[in-house]
């Protein structure tokens, strides 16, 4: 079933997530839920917040995003992303390793807004998976920038708050707008 995307303004945007303690149908409902949101949306990540559930869980798929490579390592051997997407990381605790690179991010949460984000080119990776079974693994490029963007919208951080203060600035009319407009509409529910 394809949800809602909860927009900027929203306050499930800052909640920190909820640890998952086990697998239940619904967070087997809900995961499945979120892949099918975020395949309607083309995106390439999805976190529990962005559909108004604040629990510690995210989805990604880079897949289909050709233009921008992703690098996967698995007990320190090179492996081709694909052989663990569609990803589902629960609980996940990601550690940077690598030295920050500035790329485009959007956010499905923030329609039509793109800015530079400066993050750190690789990073490592320990969550649970849709099984509850443990992952491990370090990745570079657009993975790592996902699992990071993702990552932070589980603990309340949004790309806004990693811009710098110029591109924020210019961005500030667009940001207040889409925030007066989903104030407004979850004043009317």
């Amino acid at each position: 079933m394809i949800l809602e995307i909860v927009k900027y303004g929203s306050p499930v945007l800052r909640q920190k997530g909820a640890k998952i303690e086990s697998i239940t149908p619904e967070i087997k409902k809900l995961i499945a839920d979120m892949f099918e949101t975020m395949a309607d949306r083309h995106g390439v990540g999805l976190a529990a917040q962005q559909v108004g559930v604040a629990k510690q869980l995210t989805v990604i798929d880079v897949r289909a995003v050709t233009d921008r490579p992703s690098t996967l390592e698995l007990k320190g051997k090179p492996v081709d992303v694909a052989e663990i997407m569609p990803l589902v990381l629960i609980n996940p605790v990601v550690t940077p390793v690598g030295e920050p690179v500035k790329s485009g991010e959007g956010c499905l949460s923030f329609p039509e807004i793109f800015a530079e984000i400066s993050r750190p080119e690789s990073v490592d990776v320990k969550a649970l998976d849709a099984k509850a079974k443990p992952v491990e693994f370090r990745c570079g490029g657009l993975l790592a920038r996902a699992v990071q963007h993702e990552a932070d919208h589980l603990n309340g951080l949004l790309f806004i708050d990693r811009m710098d203060k110029k591109t924020k600035a210019e961005l500030q009319p667009e940001l207040d707008e889409l925030q007066a407009i989903t104030k407004a509409k979850l004043q009317k529910k």
